[in-house]
Protein backbone atom coordinates (compact mmCIF):
# COMPACT_ATOMS: atom_id res chain seq x y z
CA UNK A 1 0.00 0.00 0.00
CA UNK A 2 2.72 2.77 0.77
CA UNK A 3 4.55 1.70 -1.97
CA UNK A 4 1.93 2.46 -4.62
CA UNK A 5 0.93 5.71 -2.59
CA UNK A 6 4.73 7.19 -2.44
CA UNK A 7 5.04 6.11 -6.30
CA UNK A 8 2.38 8.51 -7.14
CA UNK A 9 4.61 11.33 -5.99
CA UNK A 10 8.09 10.35 -6.89
CA UNK A 11 9.07 12.61 -9.08
CA UNK A 12 8.14 15.71 -6.52
CA UNK A 13 10.17 14.07 -4.11
CA UNK A 14 12.78 13.34 -6.41
CA UNK A 15 13.19 16.60 -7.70
CA UNK A 16 12.84 18.31 -4.24
CA UNK A 17 15.05 16.21 -2.66
CA UNK A 18 18.21 15.85 -5.42
CA UNK A 19 20.49 18.12 -7.32
CA UNK A 20 21.73 17.79 -11.11
CA UNK A 21 25.62 16.54 -9.39
CA UNK A 22 24.12 13.95 -7.22
CA UNK A 23 26.54 11.58 -8.24
CA UNK A 24 29.20 13.20 -6.30
CA UNK A 25 30.77 11.22 -4.06
CA UNK A 26 32.78 12.66 -0.21
CA UNK A 27 36.40 12.47 -0.98
CA UNK A 28 38.30 10.28 1.78
CA UNK A 29 40.95 12.90 1.97
CA UNK A 30 41.48 13.36 5.82
CA UNK A 31 42.29 17.35 4.59
CA UNK A 32 38.48 17.82 3.92
CA UNK A 33 36.70 19.87 6.67
CA UNK A 34 34.82 17.58 9.38
CA UNK A 35 36.76 14.31 8.08
CA UNK A 36 38.97 12.12 10.27
CA UNK A 37 40.10 9.32 8.84
CA UNK A 38 42.13 7.94 12.23
CA UNK A 39 40.23 6.24 14.89
CA UNK A 40 38.67 9.27 16.76
CA UNK A 41 35.77 11.00 16.00
CA UNK A 42 34.94 14.36 14.60
CA UNK A 43 32.42 16.85 14.87
CA UNK A 44 31.41 18.81 11.88
CA UNK A 45 29.26 21.08 13.79
CA UNK A 46 25.35 21.81 13.90
CA UNK A 47 23.72 23.65 10.15
CA UNK A 48 22.71 26.76 9.72
CA UNK A 49 19.16 26.08 10.09
CA UNK A 50 19.87 24.16 13.46
CA UNK A 51 17.88 26.18 16.35
CA UNK A 52 20.30 26.62 19.15
CA UNK A 53 19.34 24.10 22.49
CA UNK A 54 17.87 25.53 25.71
CA UNK A 55 16.64 24.11 28.79
CA UNK A 56 18.31 20.90 29.65
CA UNK A 57 20.35 20.70 32.87
CA UNK A 58 23.60 18.42 33.00
CA UNK A 59 23.04 14.82 34.22
CA UNK A 60 26.01 13.07 34.76
CA UNK A 61 26.46 9.35 35.10
CA UNK A 62 29.65 7.14 37.42
CA UNK A 63 30.24 4.98 34.62
CA UNK A 64 32.81 3.30 36.84
CA UNK A 65 29.65 1.39 38.91
CA UNK A 66 27.56 -0.56 36.67
CA UNK A 67 24.40 -2.59 37.84
CA UNK A 68 24.14 -5.81 35.98
CA UNK A 69 20.06 -5.83 36.15
CA UNK A 70 20.09 -8.49 33.30
CA UNK A 71 22.68 -11.81 31.99
CA UNK A 72 21.96 -14.57 29.53
CA UNK A 73 19.78 -12.73 27.58
CA UNK A 74 19.37 -13.65 23.78
CA UNK A 75 20.84 -10.72 21.64
CA UNK A 76 18.80 -7.64 23.13
CA UNK A 77 17.75 -5.24 20.88
CA UNK A 78 14.90 -2.99 21.61
CA UNK A 79 13.88 -1.76 24.89
CA UNK A 80 10.89 0.00 25.62
CA UNK A 81 9.41 1.37 29.42
CA UNK A 82 6.05 0.76 30.60
CA UNK A 83 4.16 2.92 32.53
CA UNK A 84 4.94 1.22 35.85
CA UNK A 85 8.75 1.97 35.09
CA UNK A 86 8.90 -1.60 34.06
CA UNK A 87 10.78 -2.15 30.79
CA UNK A 88 9.77 -4.54 27.65
CA UNK A 89 13.27 -6.00 26.07
CA UNK A 90 13.08 -7.25 22.54
CA UNK A 91 15.22 -10.49 21.28
CA UNK A 92 16.41 -10.82 18.34
CA UNK A 93 17.26 -14.43 17.95
CA UNK A 94 14.36 -15.94 20.12
CA UNK A 95 12.01 -13.46 19.16
CA UNK A 96 10.79 -12.96 23.00
CA UNK A 97 9.81 -10.09 24.59
CA UNK A 98 10.77 -9.94 28.54
CA UNK A 99 9.53 -8.17 31.04
CA UNK A 100 12.18 -6.38 33.67
CA UNK A 101 11.87 -4.69 36.68
CA UNK A 102 15.02 -3.57 38.65
CA UNK A 103 16.41 -6.77 41.17
CA UNK A 104 14.12 -9.13 39.74
CA UNK A 105 14.86 -12.03 36.90
CA UNK A 106 13.38 -11.27 33.02
CA UNK A 107 9.95 -12.25 33.05
CA UNK A 108 8.98 -13.64 29.10
CA UNK A 109 5.50 -12.07 28.51
CA UNK A 110 5.20 -13.14 24.20
CA UNK A 111 7.15 -14.39 21.27
CA UNK A 112 6.33 -12.43 18.48
CA UNK A 113 4.86 -14.75 15.39
CA UNK A 114 6.89 -15.05 11.88
CA UNK A 115 9.62 -13.77 13.31
CA UNK A 116 12.94 -14.56 11.14
CA UNK A 117 16.07 -14.21 12.88
CA UNK A 118 18.78 -14.17 9.30
CA UNK A 119 21.24 -12.60 9.35
CA UNK A 120 20.93 -8.80 11.42
CA UNK A 121 17.33 -9.66 11.04
CA UNK A 122 15.16 -10.88 13.35
CA UNK A 123 12.70 -8.65 16.79
CA UNK A 124 13.87 -5.66 16.74
CA UNK A 125 12.59 -2.20 18.24
CA UNK A 126 9.78 -1.82 20.80
CA UNK A 127 7.46 1.36 21.40
CA UNK A 128 4.99 1.67 24.07
CA UNK A 129 2.02 4.06 23.07
CA UNK A 130 2.13 6.98 24.64
CA UNK A 131 -1.61 6.17 25.23
CA UNK A 132 -0.69 2.69 27.07
CA UNK A 133 -3.17 3.11 30.00
CA UNK A 134 -6.01 3.74 27.57
CA UNK A 135 -4.78 1.17 24.80
CA UNK A 136 -2.26 -1.04 26.20
CA UNK A 137 -0.54 -1.22 23.07
CA UNK A 138 3.12 -2.27 22.27
CA UNK A 139 4.58 -1.90 18.89
CA UNK A 140 7.66 -4.03 17.12
CA UNK A 141 9.60 -3.81 14.34
CA UNK A 142 10.78 -7.00 13.36
CA UNK A 143 11.56 -9.64 10.21
CA UNK A 144 10.32 -11.92 8.21
CA UNK A 145 10.60 -14.48 5.68
CA UNK A 146 9.81 -11.51 3.31
CA UNK A 147 10.13 -8.10 4.14
CA UNK A 148 10.59 -5.84 7.48
CA UNK A 149 7.32 -4.86 9.20
CA UNK A 150 5.80 -3.12 12.54
CA UNK A 151 2.49 -4.35 14.25
CA UNK A 152 1.06 -3.08 16.74
CA UNK A 153 -0.80 -5.63 19.69
CA UNK A 154 -1.92 -6.02 23.16
CA UNK A 155 1.02 -7.88 25.34
CA UNK A 156 -0.17 -11.83 25.14
CA UNK A 157 -2.44 -11.12 21.95
CA UNK A 158 -2.22 -11.63 17.81
CA UNK A 159 -0.16 -8.80 16.16
CA UNK A 160 -1.47 -6.42 13.75
CA UNK A 161 0.37 -5.25 11.19
CA UNK A 162 -0.05 -1.69 10.30
CA UNK A 163 3.84 -0.81 8.78
CA UNK A 164 4.59 -3.71 5.58
CA UNK A 165 6.66 -4.61 2.59
CA UNK A 166 10.06 -2.88 4.07
CA UNK A 167 12.64 -4.92 2.35
CA UNK A 168 14.54 -7.32 4.24
CA UNK A 169 18.18 -8.62 3.95
CA UNK A 170 20.83 -10.32 6.22
CA UNK A 171 22.19 -6.61 6.41
CA UNK A 172 20.76 -2.72 6.97
CA UNK A 173 17.21 -3.71 8.36
CA UNK A 174 17.52 -0.46 10.42
CA UNK A 175 14.81 -1.42 12.91
CA UNK A 176 14.42 1.26 15.82
CA UNK A 177 11.14 2.61 16.36
CA UNK A 178 10.09 5.54 18.90
CA UNK A 179 7.22 8.20 19.62
CA UNK A 180 8.12 11.09 19.20
CA UNK A 181 7.50 14.59 21.05
CA UNK A 182 4.63 15.27 18.47
CA UNK A 183 3.08 11.27 19.18
CA UNK A 184 3.72 9.88 15.88
CA UNK A 185 5.60 6.65 15.80
CA UNK A 186 9.08 7.32 13.97
CA UNK A 187 10.41 4.43 11.82
CA UNK A 188 13.97 3.75 11.11
CA UNK A 189 14.30 1.10 7.45
CA UNK A 190 17.99 0.33 6.35
CA UNK A 191 18.72 0.44 2.47
CA UNK A 192 18.66 -3.91 2.99
CA UNK A 193 21.96 -3.83 0.66
CA UNK A 194 20.10 -2.27 -1.99
CA UNK A 195 21.70 1.01 -1.57
CA UNK A 196 20.48 2.68 -4.70
CA UNK A 197 16.62 2.68 -2.27
CA UNK A 198 18.21 5.10 -0.35
CA UNK A 199 17.29 7.68 -2.98
CA UNK A 200 14.52 6.39 -4.62
CA UNK A 201 11.46 8.33 -3.36
CA UNK A 202 9.17 5.58 -4.40
CA UNK A 203 10.82 2.67 -1.66
CA UNK A 204 10.64 2.67 1.98
CA UNK A 205 13.84 1.68 2.60
CA UNK A 206 16.41 3.76 3.37
CA UNK A 207 14.33 6.39 5.13
CA UNK A 208 13.26 7.38 8.30
CA UNK A 209 9.85 7.19 9.08
CA UNK A 210 6.44 9.14 10.43
CA UNK A 211 3.62 7.45 11.08
CA UNK A 212 0.32 7.60 12.68
CA UNK A 213 -0.46 5.16 15.53
CA UNK A 214 -2.61 3.07 12.52
CA UNK A 215 0.57 2.98 9.99
CA UNK A 216 -0.72 5.61 7.85
CA UNK A 217 1.36 8.53 7.04
CA UNK A 218 1.21 11.31 9.50
CA UNK A 219 -0.04 14.79 9.19
CA UNK A 220 2.15 17.76 8.56
CA UNK A 221 4.67 14.67 6.39
CA UNK A 222 6.53 16.85 4.01
CA UNK A 223 5.36 14.73 1.29
CA UNK A 224 1.83 14.25 0.60
CA UNK A 225 0.61 11.08 1.25
CA UNK A 226 3.54 9.65 2.17
CA UNK A 227 5.25 7.91 5.33
CA UNK A 228 8.57 9.25 4.44
CA UNK A 229 9.95 12.29 6.94
CA UNK A 230 13.60 11.91 5.58
CA UNK A 231 16.08 9.98 3.02
CA UNK A 232 19.24 9.21 2.04
CA UNK A 233 19.96 7.01 4.55
CA UNK A 234 21.67 3.14 5.08
CA UNK A 235 21.20 2.00 8.10
CA UNK A 236 19.90 3.90 10.85
CA UNK A 237 19.02 2.46 14.20
CA UNK A 238 19.03 5.17 16.70
CA UNK A 239 16.73 7.70 16.94
CA UNK A 240 16.70 10.01 20.09
CA UNK A 241 15.12 13.53 21.08
CA UNK A 242 16.12 16.94 23.00
CA UNK A 243 14.59 19.08 24.90
CA UNK A 244 13.85 21.33 22.40
CA UNK A 245 12.17 18.35 20.27
CA UNK A 246 15.13 18.43 18.04
CA UNK A 247 15.47 14.61 16.38
CA UNK A 248 19.03 13.16 16.09
CA UNK A 249 20.32 9.62 14.82
CA UNK A 250 22.97 7.53 14.63
CA UNK A 251 23.45 5.69 11.51
CA UNK A 252 26.20 3.25 10.15
CA UNK A 253 28.39 4.21 7.16
CA UNK A 254 30.16 1.52 4.87
CA UNK A 255 33.40 1.39 4.99
CA UNK A 256 34.78 5.09 6.02
CA UNK A 257 32.87 6.76 8.11
CA UNK A 258 29.61 6.69 10.75
CA UNK A 259 27.59 9.42 11.47
CA UNK A 260 25.17 11.10 13.78
CA UNK A 261 22.86 13.61 11.65
CA UNK A 262 20.48 16.02 13.12
CA UNK A 263 17.09 14.51 10.77
CA UNK A 264 14.76 17.56 9.68
CA UNK A 265 11.42 17.39 7.93
CA UNK A 266 12.47 16.33 3.64
CA UNK A 267 15.92 16.43 3.96
CA UNK A 268 18.18 14.31 2.10
CA UNK A 269 21.09 12.86 4.00
CA UNK A 270 23.19 11.62 0.55
CA UNK A 271 23.72 7.99 0.93
CA UNK A 272 24.77 6.22 -1.12
CA UNK A 273 26.40 9.37 -3.11
CA UNK A 274 27.85 10.74 0.07
CA UNK A 275 29.30 8.48 2.93
CA UNK A 276 30.17 11.35 5.87
CA UNK A 277 30.44 15.10 5.10
CA UNK A 278 30.13 15.81 1.71
CA UNK A 279 30.27 18.97 -0.43
CA UNK A 280 26.84 18.39 -2.27
CA UNK A 281 24.45 21.39 -0.96
CA UNK A 282 21.54 18.61 -1.94
CA UNK A 283 22.40 16.44 1.13
CA UNK A 284 22.69 17.36 4.66
CA UNK A 285 25.83 17.08 6.10
CA UNK A 286 26.04 14.54 9.96
CA UNK A 287 26.77 16.83 13.20
CA UNK A 288 29.84 13.67 13.88
CA UNK A 289 31.57 11.17 11.94
CA UNK A 290 33.32 8.74 13.29
CA UNK A 291 36.00 5.84 11.52
CA UNK A 292 34.11 3.09 11.56
CA UNK A 293 36.04 0.77 13.75
CA UNK A 294 35.31 2.72 16.43
CA UNK A 295 31.62 3.16 16.31
CA UNK A 296 29.28 1.24 14.24
CA UNK A 297 26.80 3.05 15.95
CA UNK A 298 23.28 1.87 17.02
CA UNK A 299 20.85 2.86 19.66
CA UNK A 300 20.73 6.16 20.84
CA UNK A 301 19.45 7.89 23.79
CA UNK A 302 19.77 11.75 25.23
CA UNK A 303 19.66 12.36 28.87
CA UNK A 304 20.41 16.00 30.24
CA UNK A 305 21.89 18.05 28.00
CA UNK A 306 24.05 14.78 26.04
CA UNK A 307 23.62 12.18 23.66
CA UNK A 308 24.59 8.74 23.84
CA UNK A 309 25.24 6.61 21.36
CA UNK A 310 25.71 2.67 21.72
CA UNK A 311 28.57 1.11 19.88
CA UNK A 312 29.15 -2.27 18.18
CA UNK A 313 32.47 -2.30 16.60
CA UNK A 314 33.92 0.29 18.56
CA UNK A 315 33.14 -1.87 21.88
CA UNK A 316 32.16 1.35 23.72
CA UNK A 317 29.23 4.14 24.60
CA UNK A 318 29.88 7.68 23.37
CA UNK A 319 28.83 10.59 24.86
CA UNK A 320 28.39 13.70 22.82
CA UNK A 321 27.23 17.16 24.70
CA UNK A 322 24.42 18.85 23.08
CA UNK A 323 25.22 22.47 23.37
CA UNK A 324 23.66 25.96 22.01
CA UNK A 325 25.72 25.96 18.64
CA UNK A 326 25.70 22.48 17.80
CA UNK A 327 27.14 19.66 19.17
CA UNK A 328 30.94 19.18 21.22
CA UNK A 329 33.64 16.54 20.74
CA UNK A 330 32.49 12.88 21.55
CA UNK A 331 33.97 11.16 24.65
CA UNK A 332 34.40 7.51 24.89
CA UNK A 333 33.23 6.08 27.99
CA UNK A 334 32.91 2.31 28.51
CA UNK A 335 35.88 1.12 25.75
CA UNK A 336 36.08 -2.44 26.09
CA UNK A 337 34.72 -3.43 29.36
CA UNK A 338 31.49 -4.89 28.14
CA UNK A 339 31.99 -5.62 24.63
CA UNK A 340 29.55 -4.82 21.90
CA UNK A 341 27.10 -2.36 22.42
CA UNK A 342 23.54 -2.43 21.09
CA UNK A 343 21.08 -0.58 22.65
CA UNK A 344 21.43 2.69 25.07
CA UNK A 345 17.59 3.94 26.73
CA UNK A 346 17.04 6.87 29.50
CA UNK A 347 14.81 5.49 31.91
CA UNK A 348 11.57 7.13 33.39
CA UNK A 349 14.01 7.11 36.57
CA UNK A 350 17.15 9.12 34.65
CA UNK A 351 18.92 6.25 34.59
CA UNK A 352 20.80 4.44 31.57
CA UNK A 353 20.07 1.00 30.52
CA UNK A 354 22.79 -0.01 28.32
CA UNK A 355 22.12 -3.35 26.33
CA UNK A 356 25.35 -5.66 25.28
CA UNK A 357 25.18 -7.59 21.80
CA UNK A 358 27.95 -10.35 22.21
CA UNK A 359 25.49 -12.77 20.97
CA UNK A 360 25.39 -11.85 17.24
CA UNK A 361 27.85 -13.91 15.84
CA UNK A 362 30.17 -11.17 16.16
CA UNK A 363 31.45 -11.03 19.33
CA UNK A 364 33.09 -12.41 21.82
CA UNK A 365 30.65 -13.30 24.73
CA UNK A 366 30.83 -13.99 28.41
CA UNK A 367 29.44 -16.79 30.51
CA UNK A 368 26.95 -13.64 31.19
CA UNK A 369 26.24 -12.44 27.96
CA UNK A 370 23.79 -11.06 26.75
CA UNK A 371 23.52 -8.79 30.12
CA UNK A 372 22.07 -5.01 30.71
CA UNK A 373 23.21 -2.79 32.74
CA UNK A 374 22.30 0.62 34.79
CA UNK A 375 23.95 3.43 35.38
CA UNK A 376 22.51 5.80 37.67
CA UNK A 377 22.65 9.17 38.20
CA UNK A 378 25.17 10.61 40.74
CA UNK A 379 23.86 13.76 43.28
Amino acid sequence: MHRRVIASIALAILLAACSDDVGVVASSDSTLPGINTGSVATTSGAPATTPAATGPVARNYDFTKPEVIATGLSVPWGIAFLPDGSALVAERISGRILQLRVGSAPQPVMTVPGVNPNGEGGLLGLAVSPTYAQDGLVYAYFTTSNDNRVARFRLGAAPQVIVSGIGASSVHNGGRIAFGPDGFLYVTTGDAAASSRAQDPANINGKILRVKADGSPADGNPFPASPVWSLGHRNVQGIAWDANGRLFASEFGATAFDEVNLIQAGKNYGWPAVEGTGNNPAFVNPLVTWATGVASPSGAAISGDSLYVAALAGRRLWKISITPTGVGTPQSLLEGQFGRLRTVVTAPDGALWVATSNRDGRGSPTANDDRILRFVPTP
